[in-house]
């Protein structure tokens, strides 16, 4: 068992959507913090059965519950009704509620209750750092951190039955496309765009579907919580900066899947393109649960100097090598990026074993980088 950092007592107040995605361990977690609480699973194919015909049954189960009681229902998006119902609970009788769910778009179509700002959204992330005492560099960038997928040594299997999963209940279940074939093409393509720039009408292309319809693809992946875009940095210094978002899926896992990178061996590419992947993972998990305003997002010019993650308004900027020996050509991005932010702290993160400064750049020991990190060191 893992201990997971998201401190759910403390974030609650009066009420909570808590979202995250398939496997990420919602489940789990309320049930450890939350023993001996009212709880009702959707998951459940009686219980959503019977709520879907009986909203009403919510309220005539909870009207005699005292103010502060804490009511948990799992899953909330596959009975959306049920939240007129919390809604009138929380008002009249002062109940308090966790909703949880792996997706928030079928709350947005059916037009549901939001609650009226009495419900915060929070988000639980895959595993982090901190939590994995035994933590392994390489099985982290090789499986991800999705709990199941991290605890074994090779995660193909389980993998392939998380998207056939989410593909089968997520998708085709609601209905959210026609072709799930295509879908599924798609889903690889994007896995191969992961940590690059979104170009459409390529993507488009090699699905053979229209720009208009990957779009509408994306914003599926971003509304059940599979993927996230980071926007390219905007303020413009002297060079001309590229604006196109690079996008990411939730888990390196489920990205080295899609595309086959299964023997993962660092010194490739492929490992660079996982490992870059992974810090990213960790620095977005580190905002959420933090709760940080600084916006995460990306720099690149014209003539291809890049950095991997901006925090803030030029705050920090950190570039990310999977080298055992940082060369030269590693610092350019940072350098570039220096001349237009002369204030900016910057950071490279790689596998050379000894943390240091070199010219004012960090070269930070990606283990020291996560401890650092974590211990809000870095922002």
């Amino acid at each position: 068992m893992y201990k997971r950092l998201f401190d759910v007592e403390s974030k609650l107040d009066e009420g909570m959507f808590l979202f995250g995605a398939r496997q990420t361990g919602k489940s789990t977690l309320l049930k450890e913090r939350f023993n001996g609480k009212i709880y009702y699973d959707l998951l459940d194919p009686e219980l959503r059965k019977y709520f879907k015909k009986n909203p009403n049954a919510l309220k005539d189960a909870l009207w005699d519950k005292p103010a502060g009681t804490l009511v948990i229902i799992d899953e909330i998006q596959k009975v959306p009704e049920l939240l007129d119902i919390v809604h009138k609970l929380m008002v009249e009788k002062g109940l308090w509620f966790i909703l949880s769910g792996s997706s928030a778009r079928k709350l947005k179509k059916s037009g549901a209750n939001t609650l009226g700002g009495r419900a915060i959204p929070e988000t639980l992330y895959p595993l982090v750092w901190p939590e994995v005492t035994d933590f392994q560099l390489d099985r982290a960038v090789q499986n991800g951190m999705i709990p199941r997928h991290y605890m074994v040594a090779d995660a193909t299997k389980r993998l392939k039955g998380y998207v056939e999963a989410y593909l089968n209940e997520e998708i085709r279940e609601e209905g959210e496309v026609r072709e799930l074939e295509a879908f599924e093409r798609f889903m690889e393509v994007a896995a191969i765009s992961d940590g690059e720039m979104l170009n459409y009408s390529n993507i488009a292309s090699d699905c053979g579907v229209s720009v208009k319809t990957v779009q509408s693809y994306f914003q599926i992946l971003y509304d059940t919580l599979i993927g996230y875009e980071i926007p390219a940095y905007r303020k413009v210094v002297k060079r001309k900066i590229l604006q196109a978002p690079r996008f990411y899926y939730f888990d390196v896992g489920l990205a080295n899947y899609l595309t086959g990178r299964h023997s993962l061996k660092r010194g490739t590419d492929d490992y660079g393109h996982a490992f870059e992947h992974l810090i990213m993972q960790e620095i977005i998990a580190y905002k959420g649960y933090n709760d940080k305003k600084d916006l995460i997002s990306y720099w690149r010019t014209y003539d291809k100097k890049e950095v991997d993650a901006i925090i803030g308004d030029a705050k920090v900027a950190i570039e990310i090598k999977s080298s055992e020996q940082v060369k030269t050509r590693h610092k350019a991005g940072l350098r570039a990026f220096k001349e237009e932010h002369p204030d900016c702290r910057l950071m490279l993160v790689s596998l050379e074993p000894v943390t240091r400064v070199v010219d004012d750049i960090e070269m930070v020991y990606v283990l020291d980088f996560l401890k650092k990190l974590w211990n809000g060191e870095v922002f």
